[in-house]
């Protein structure tokens, strides 16, 4: 007996993405660190990144998203009652990224703040919106994903300059209809025992920066690939397992999943492990390399505008990142 669905509380009224013009290759890439095309296609799938220009900021990034998710959404500024943003590479260490969004977008003084859940973070800050329309508090959510972590990475470290690029993703989310479209489940975990597998060491209060620090790129992302790689895979099925089974549908009745691009390998593995078809995955990974919390909104919204996700359809999506922190949703778009 399968379990029944739940009623959504909230829905996707529209989505949007933005990524830097620029474009950097891996054989761009073969010019400046040790590396190859072949060596990061082969490990990653990931070919080419955006890298934002100079004198971009996140905020930048993150309200151009916005703009085209209210756009799609039929919405304007003034109808927001709250402005949420996943980012670990915001403009200021403080205030928070959502406040920079908010003054260039020009809305009201609603409340504006940021999630630092990394590669998760989309999915954390999509939970929140979703509470907050449930108890009737809010009506209309922005929830944006955006990175610039090419100023982030050390140019260096051939481990991990490779894998990321910068861009951002939004949704707009507002009450569900009645019409069974809506978030119908998520489900978020974290386990801080692998929280320096994945980290910038330097520039907070436990170790401050210092010129020593900043020589030895401790203020850059430094990652034990492998605890992450394994974790990845374990956690990202479990998540989207529970996920599921919380929306009462079995892996056969998904139209859609889009995981967190990572590495494609991760990605291939969960797909086995789910018993879900690999060309059922949305998979931008190729264009855009590892986008952190902007990854799910920016190929959730690609999907969306070039028809491959139409309405009525079952969507899952899927992250982990630094933290740990992951977690699963299923939305009915």
């Amino acid at each position: 007996m399968s379990t029944p669905t739940p009623t959504p509380r909230s829905r996707i009224l529209g989505t949007g993405h933005y990524a830097p013009a620029r474009v950097v290759t891996n054989v761009d890439l073969e010019k400046v660190v040790d590396t190859s095309d072949a060596w990061i296609t082969d490990r990653t799938g990931i070919r080419r990144r955006h890298l934002a220009a100079d004198g971009e900021t996140t905020s930048d990034m993150a309200a151009a998203a916005a703009r085209h998710a209210l756009e799609a959404a039929g919405l304007s500024v003034a109808d927001l009652d709250m402005i949420i943003v996943g980012t670990i590479s915001g403009d200021t260490p403080v205030p928070s990224c959502a406040v920079h969004v908010q003054q260039k977008l020009g809305a009201e003084e609603i409340p504006a703040f940021d999630i630092s859940a990394a590669c998760a973070g989309f999915l954390y800050g999509m939970t929140i919106a979703d509470q907050f329309i449930a108890t009737g508090t809010a009506t209309c959510v922005l929830v944006i994903g955006v990175e610039l972590l090419s100023r982030l990475v050390n140019w260096e470290d051939r481990t991990t300059c490779v894998l990321f690029g910068d861009g951002a993703g939004a949704v707009v989310l507002g009450p569900a209809r009645g019409d069974g479209r809506g978030i119908l489940s998520t489900c978020l975990f974290s386990d801080g025992a692998l929280s320096t597998s994945l980290i910038v060491p330097a520039g907070g209060t436990a170790e401050p920066a210092t010129p020593e620090g900043l020589a030895g790129k401790r203020n850059k992302v430094h990652m034990v690939g492998q605890d992450i790689f394994r974790s990845a895979i374990k956690n990202l099925t479990s998540a989207s397992t529970l996920a599921l089974k919380a929306s009462g549908l079995r892996s056969a009745e998904l139209d859609w999943v889009v995981a967190h691009q990572a590495n494609l390998r991760i990605i291939t593995q969960v797909s086995a492990r789910l018993g879900f078809p690999l060309e059922k995955f949305v998979l931008n990974i190729e264009e855009y390399g590892n986008t952190s919390s902007a990854s799910i909104p920016i190929a959730l919204d690609e999907a969306v505008r070039d028809g491959r996700i139409q309405p009525n359809q079952s969507v899952l999506l899927c992250a982990l990142g630094a933290g740990l922190s992951w977690g699963a949703a299923l939305v009915r778009m």
